[in-house]
């Protein structure tokens, strides 16, 4: 038998927009974005890091984040 003792999952993401706005817009928007999306993470209880997390030139966010996959035990992968 076959069972997954521990798992998670490693993305990058690219937090930016479509259309072209001013660059003040531009921040403002995207930091929102992300802001949310960490938001969601703390209000669904998903374990999660950021590993990393760069600004682009064009006021976009790169970020790496290992989180929980499904409600799997995450183990060591989080420390």
């Amino acid at each position: 038998m076959r069972r997954i003792k521990y798992a998670c999952l490693e993305q990058t993401l690219h937090f930016s927009l479509r259309d072209p706005l001013t660059p003040e817009e531009t921040n403002r928007l995207v930091r929102a974005e992300y802001d949310q999306y960490r938001a969601d993470l703390e209000r669904k209880r998903i374990p999660y890091t950021i590993v990393s997390e760069t600004v682009q030139l064009d006021g976009s966010i790169i970020v790496k984040v290992i989180k929980q996959y499904n409600q799997s035990p995450v183990g060591d992968y989080l420390n």
